[in-house]
């Protein structure tokens, strides 16, 4: 059903890939992108090359305006946003804390698509930190954008099962177009005054840090099942590793193999279970490698530090 609100003016927060589905659902929308804000063009790559974040190359391609100020806090961001005279802030992994100075620029404020079923995993990776924790399932939610990190009320939720072998790259991909998609839904809803907010319980609250290189280095003493899900959960960065005659291996994909059977003998001449990080086995289904707690676990894709995956 189509409203007969009008549509609202509309200004745009993000950079990164996962913010490209949103912007283009605004696009698509009756209503009015008015600027896009995005972070600074940076080095990106091998080539360490000045390209535009993806979010940038999208306004361009639209005729949006786009802003990148490096900080938000000196008084021309707020007068460029004001001369916007925008409605409504939408804001989706921009990469920055927003000052309340801006939050109060549009007067219904600024929402925010957020990869996480809050209060669970506020932060900077919560897809990351979910497929790394094992989780069921990841979600978006649409909420309040507060001076608190991730703390506003909440609008509506939509959720994705993760798979036992989803990576957070293909999660995150996922949550993208559904979050754009739920996105849209509030902003028509905010527009025709039938949005409805419901605060965040805290004391549920969790936090999603940001990954570091030094997360992927692997410990084999984990069990097999935690190490896949680190696998999994810091692709496509920081990506897991281990060492090998000293060279350092990526471990791209694994899978959990089922511990042996012991044979039917006295317990005391059961042979004692392999140390962690030890190779047992190179054949078609991978490279196998004990891990704690007496696991197995495959390792059908590598890549050699400096080479092609294998």
């Amino acid at each position: 059903m189509v409203s007969a609100a009008a549509p609202l003016r509309v200004v745009f927060m993000g950079t990164p890939q996962f913010a490209v589905p949103t912007l283009r659902a605004l696009i698509a929308s009756r209503h009015t992108l008015v600027g896009v804000v995005t972070q600074p063009d940076r080095p990106r790559g091998r080539g360490q090359q000045v390209t535009f974040s993806p979010v940038k190359q999208l306004a361009l391609e639209h005729g949006i305006p786009v802003y990148q100020p490096d900080r938000l806090r000196p008084p021309d961001v707020e007068a460029t946003l004001r001369a916007w005279a925008p409605d409504l802030g939408v804001v989706a992994a921009y990469g920055k804390i927003i000052p309340e100075s801006l939050l109060a620029v549009p007067r219904f404020g600024m929402i925010n698509v957020h990869a996480s079923l809050l209060p669970r995993l506020r932060g900077a990776a919560p897809v990351h930190r979910a497929v790394i924790g094992g989780d069921a399932e990841a979600g978006v939610t649409i909420m309040r954008v507060v001076k608190e990190l991730d703390a506003g009320a909440m609008f509506a939720k939509v959720s994705r099962p993760i798979g036992p072998d989803d990576t957070s790259d293909a999660v995150e991909r996922d949550l993208a177009a559904l979050g754009a998609t739920l996105l849209v839904e509030i902003v028509d809803r905010i527009a025709d005054g039938t949005a409805t907010e419901e605060p965040q319980d805290a004391s549920a609250s969790t936090y999603a840090a940001r990954l570091t290189k030094d997360e992927g280095a692997v410990d084999w003493t984990l069990p097999a099942a935690m190490l896949h899900n680190r696998v999994r959960g810091l692709s496509p960065w920081p990506h897991a590793y281990s060492w090998l005659d000293g060279q350092r291996l990526i471990l791209l994909r694994t899978a959990v193999l089922d511990a042996p059977t012991p044979p039917a003998a006295d317990a005391a001449a059961t042979p004692a279970s392999p140390e962690p990080g030890t190779v047992l086995d190179a054949s078609p289904r991978g490279i196998v490698v004990a891990t704690g707690d007496a696991g197995r676990l495959a390792i059908p894709d590598l890549q050699p530090e400096g080479r092609k995956p294998m």
